[in-house]
């Protein structure tokens, strides 16, 4: 078994993703599906791949592997359900866990993002949009996983582009 590891995004070399011809996923871990998001190959932009309706077995993961193998992914970014006070709860260990197993299966590095209003969010602009409960249920989970891979590439850019301008100001 590989020992399992989760990065932190702030510390991510998105040139050297880029420069690898790497992506980087986002996954919406829920206990009945998973939202699966990719972004383009600059790693800017975040869109939706699908939902996965989790079996509870190896096939789950396997799945999984095969669309981030495919999806050239070098960054999986996975949604961290704090509960609204801040603190990681008993969702936060299951979410672990899956991670923690998935890791198995590729050699993709892991990062968490703080997702703790996305379905919220992706449900407030699908009913301003008009959309129905019924067209609302069969997209949450992965607009979800684009609401959080969009975040996480923002922050990442910005943290980049932060480390580009500081590191230019010293010379």
């Amino acid at each position: 078994m590989t020992e399992f590891f989760i990065k932190n995004l702030e510390e991510t070399d998105l040139g050297k993703l880029t420069a690898a011809g790497l992506t980087a996923i986002g996954l919406d871990i829920g206990d009945k599906t998973v939202g699966v998001a990719v972004s383009d190959d600059r790693i800017k932009i975040a869109g939706g791949v699908g939902v996965i309706s989790r079996k509870g077995t190896g096939a789950d993961f396997e799945l999984l592997a095969g669309m981030i193998e495919n999806l050239k992914a070098g960054l999986i970014i996975f949604g961290w359900p704090l509960q609204t006070n801040g603190l990681p709860g008993q969702q936060c260990e299951k979410v672990l866990e899956f991670v923690r197993r998935l890791s198995e299966y590729t050699k993709a590095d892991f990062a968490k993002w703080d997702e703790r209003f996305s379905t919220k969010a992706v449900n407030n602009v699908m009913i301003q949009a008009d959309m129905s409960r019924k067209k609302r249920a069969k997209v949450t989970d992965k607009a979800a996983a684009v609401y959080i891979l969009q975040g996480a590439i923002d922050f990442m850019n910005c943290t980049g582009f932060r480390r580009q301008f500081d590191s230019a100001g010293k010379n």
